[in-house]
Parts: structure tokens; C-alpha cells; sequence
């Protein structure tokens, strides 16, 4: 069921929003195949063992990902080049999320469910 509304989501961006955005997809599928497809808050996300895992969107000038506090603190250094809150970092549409640091937030948020940090 939230596989078919994240595709609905997904539908309705852009093409180079909604290339973007899968890319994220696919990359927390292909960590965490585990993982199940949500909307939370009208968003796309995933969960692992009933915990949030991480969330994205596509607003009107940016996208964003939301993988909660701790994978951020962790890699502040290596997200210097992005605007970053509490626990979300915006993608400038210019400048998108390496996939190698997407698989990166991904596998730390992961870690941090499995031992129960925020």
C-alpha cells in the first residue's frame, strides 16, 4: 500500500525532482530491502521495525531528506555543502546528494535504530 502512494507521489513531481528522489528509493531499498515504503506528514519515507527510518520531498526550490538528528551530527563535516536543520538536510536541485553519502546517512540512521539512538 505505501508503495503504490509513494508512486503516486512521485508522479506528479518534475522529471529531474522525481529522478532525484528515486535515486533515494531506490538507494535506502538496495541498504535496507527491509525497509517499508510510507507516507508520514503527506511525505515519502520508509520505516524499519515499526521505527522512522528516514523521509523526502520535493518542495518548490529544494528537496529535502529527513533521517532524523543523528546521522546528521555524525556527518556534519561531510555536509558542509548542504543547509542542514535538527534532523533535516536540504538538496539544492543543482547540487544533489552523492549516492554514496545517501547509502551512508542511510546505513548510520539504520545503526542508530538498532541501538535504539535518536
Amino acid at each position: 500500500m505505501g508503495e503504490l502512494l509513494v508512486d503516486k507521489y512521485l508522479s506528479k513531481l518534475e522529471e529531474s525532482d522525481r529522478s532525484e528522489l528515486e535515486k533515494i528509493r531506490v538507494t535506502v531499498k538496495n541498504v535496507v530491502p527491509e525497509a517499508v515504503e510510507v507516507i508520514s506528514y503527506g511525505m515519502p519515507g520508509f520505516k524499519y521495525k515499526g521505527q522512522y527510518l528516514l523521509g523526502y520531498a520535493a518542495f518548490s526550490d529544494h528537496l529535502s531528506l529527513f533521517p532524523t538528528s543523528y546521522p546528521i551530527e555524525v556527518l556534519k563535516d561531510k555536509l558542509i555543502d548542504y543547509k542542514t536543520s535538527k534532523a533535516t538536510i536540504q538538496i539544492h536541485k543543482s547540487s544533489p546528494l552523492p549516492e554514496a553519502l545517501i547509502t551512508e546517512i542511510v546505513q548510520i540512521r539504520l545503526k542508530s535504530i538498532l541501538e535504539k539512538k535518536k
